[in-house]
């Protein structure tokens, strides 16, 4: 029995970090465990921003073009996941702070509350040459009924601030240009 649960450990430990692993940089991955179903699909985001929305918006678009209903609620739920890491800083570089809105939220987004203002910072004098900023796009669609995974898709690019939302809408674009099977390929990254 003990040899049996060590065993079962192990196998469970060697799978977890293939799964769990996302595309390089300006690629995409889709996992299509089954087509997308034209039954009713919820599109649900993990985080309420403006880009999020945006972003979900531009999705539910792609899947009623693909002949899919799509609402707030459905047989289907598509959970959505958007992270924008800001590594320069945005428009403000050098006088980003800890809390508050990122450089890249519009006014109209659900205010953050405030955490203390510490400047984000270098706190050493090595120049090192910027990494550009990330967005990755995270979908995975379950089944209401049983709660499987019926198809998932993990895309991301290098940005900035300033055309972060025309990113998005490429990376959404790659996506679902063919979602149906699984495979990996260019995210369609804007220079």
């Amino acid at each position: 029995m003990r040899t049996i649960a060590i065993g079962m450990t192990c196998l469970g430990l060697a799978i977890v970090p293939a799964s769990a692993q996302a595309p390089p940089l300006g690629k995409l991955e889709i996992k299509a465990f089954q087509a997308i179903p034209k039954t009713k699909t919820a599109v649900q985001l993990t985080d309420d921003t403006a880009l999020g929305r945006h972003l979900r918006g531009e999705v539910m678009g792609r899947l009623a073009r693909r002949g899919n209903q799509v609402g707030f609620s459905g047989d289907n739920v598509m959970r959505m996941d958007v992270t924008y890491l800001n590594l320069q800083g945005g428009y403000d570089s050098g006088s980003g702070t800890i809390g508050g809105q990122p450089s890249y939220v519009p006014p109209a987004s659900n205010p953050r509350p405030e955490l203390p203002s510490n400047r984000v910072q270098r706190r050493d004098t090595i120049d090192l040459p910027k990494s550009r900023s990330t967005l990755r796009i995270t979908l995975t669609l379950y089944s209401v009924a049983s709660g499987k995974v019926i198809w998932g898709a993990t895309a991301s690019c290098g940005t900035d601030g300033s055309n972060v939302e025309r990113v998005g809408e490429a990376m959404v674009d790659a996506i679902f240009k063919d979602a149906d099977h699984s495979h990996i390929a260019d995210a369609a990254c804007p220079l």
